[in-house]
């Protein structure tokens, strides 16, 4: 490619596709074990509330963010605004969940790490991308 030349973002690159789909699926597990519980025991806590909507709105609008892909700074935006919902969300569940004695308790524990860690990875990467001269929304001269 010749200096100088704009490069255009056609879709998702392959690391932000799988990163995206791991953190789709970290959220619908979140949600399945979060849904479980509250319709166990109806009074749910405030927090478990929040993790439940966070990951309800996740599993929704990420599959948006797959078509989202070739507007790079919308993409970020999002990456950025989920990745901060889901460090409060680590947050709750190490506070409230990490002495507990139920497995189902530490497998939400472990995955809202995990869309917590792509996310931050696609903030990482995207910012890279896009501030690193990979694309440009003029030419050099």
């Amino acid at each position: 490619m010749a200096h100088g030349t704009t490069r255009a973002r056609t879709g998702l690159s392959p690391f932000l596709m799988a990163s995206n789909v791991l953190i789709w699926i970290s959220a619908v597990i979140v949600m399945g074990i979060l849904s479980y519980l509250i319709s166990l025991n109806g009074n749910a806590g405030s927090r478990v509330i929040y993790m439940e909507v966070i990951s309800v709105l996740t599993v929704a609008f990420f599959l948006i963010a797959f078509f989202l892909g070739s507007y790079p700074g919308f993409i970020l935006l999002f990456n950025l605004i989920f990745s901060y919902l889901w460090l409060v969300a680590v947050v709750f569940t190490a506070e409230g969940y990490t002495y507990s004695n139920s497995a189902l308790l530490h497998t939400v524990e472990a995955f809202s790490f995990i869309a917590f860690f792509f996310l931050l990875f696609n903030v990482l990467y995207d910012w890279h991308l896009g501030y690193r001269g990979r694309w440009r929304t003029s030419t050099v001269v």
